[in-house]
């Protein structure tokens, strides 16, 4: 029998969020053999926003150990009892939450050249998705939700489902505290129970900018999660203390060669400014949210650094509105003045 191992730090999950902790602890001068990461995968962590991007694509595509990195969490798949009653485990209904679902694609896209395909889900997964099968010349279909009862069928040689997952909690279920369908901590992740830490979207944290608790499922927010509740464990040892996190919402994404940025909230009351006419040669078009006369929220599709620098920042100062008309004829002109 092999003699027990003892570390001093534990990861449990493979995803993003453990690769940017294991390097984090590695800054931190951690000595070898004091680490383990314990993971259901078969490869070291890994930049999932690879797998709906260039995993998929038909000409040089990404393939490890290519985008191995330091690198959301541990989540299992979402399964609507719509899709376990209709089969959901039949060949070629596909998800995409790790390699091995990636591995299946790629295999299904390769076995039906040229096919059809139906994308449930209209998230950005979805979106990325249906991109990258339309390069991979599929006939694709996108419905946000699926109603059959009339009879209609969509015929598809692939389904993709892209319905979103919920962090994976039932095992510390009666342990720790739980809100917001994740585990609660404070504002340097440690849970209620001392010196276990909860990160990425698992964690429900303290949104410091909205005063608020919350849940954030993206891979922005992993890695930097990841990154302060090492820098917070190591500095508790040390008998110092780091700033709260105080996380700006930040996601991205990318379909053909449209590329888009969004800071802060989406909530309250849209203004749409810029071109979105897809004729255009160069379309740059973007939305303020407005609420309680404040910016809380700005997209921008086809900004420059610098421009999504300006929209980051305007997001962070929720600077006041007093003409709605005025901000939307403005546009990106109101941001670069904040």
């Amino acid at each position: 029998m092999a003699a027990a191992k003892h570390f001093t730090y534990v990861i449990l999950g493979g995803g993003v969020a453990a690769g940017y902790a294991a390097r984090e602890f590695a800054k931190q001068g951690i000595k070898p053999g004091e680490l383990a990461i314990i993971s259901k995968e078969s490869v070291a962590p890994y930049e999932r926003p690879a797998l709906s991007k260039g995993y998929l694509f038909p000409q040089n595509a990404a393939r490890l150990p290519g985008f191995h990195t330091c690198v959301g969490s541990g989540g299992e798949r979402l399964l609507p009892e719509w899709y376990s009653e209709k089969g959901a485990e039949a060949n070629n209904i596909l998800y995409l939450r790790d390699i091995d679902d990636a591995d299946k694609l790629v295999a299904a896209m390769q076995a039906k050249k040229d096919g059809k395909a139906v994308v449930v889900g209209g998230g950005y997964i979805g979106l990325e998705l249906s991109a990258a099968l339309k390069t991979n010349n599929f006939d694709v279909t996108m419905v946000t939700a699926v109603k059959l009862k009339n009879g209609n069928v969509l015929e598809a040689d692939i389904v993709i489902v892209g319905v979103g997952g919920r962090p994976l909690t039932h095992l510390f279920k009666g342990q720790v505290a739980e809100e917001k369908g994740g585990i609660k901590t404070d504002a340097f992740f440690e849970t209620s129970v001392p010196g276990v830490y909860a990160i990425a979207d698992v964690a429900a944290f303290p949104m410091k900018l909205y005063n608020e608790m919350r849940r954030v499922e993206h891979v922005d927010h992993a890695r930097k999660s990841a990154e302060q509740a090492v820098k917070a464990i190591k500095a508790k040892e040390a008998g110092e203390s780091v700033p709260e996190y105080d996380y700006l919402p930040y996601f991205y994404s990318r379909s053909f060669d449209l590329s888009w940025q969004f800071y802060g909230d989406n909530v309250g009351e849209d203004v749409l400014f810029g071109d979105n006419d897809p004729t255009a040669a160069k379309p740059k078009f973007g939305s303020y949210w407005i609420k309680d006369g404040k910016v809380v929220g700005v997209f921008l599709e086809g900004g420059s650094a610098e421009e999504n620098q300006a929209i980051a920042k305007v997001a962070r100062a929720q600077p006041p509105v007093a003409d709605v008309e005025a901000l939307k004829k403005e546009g990106l002109d109101f941001a670069a003045k904040v």
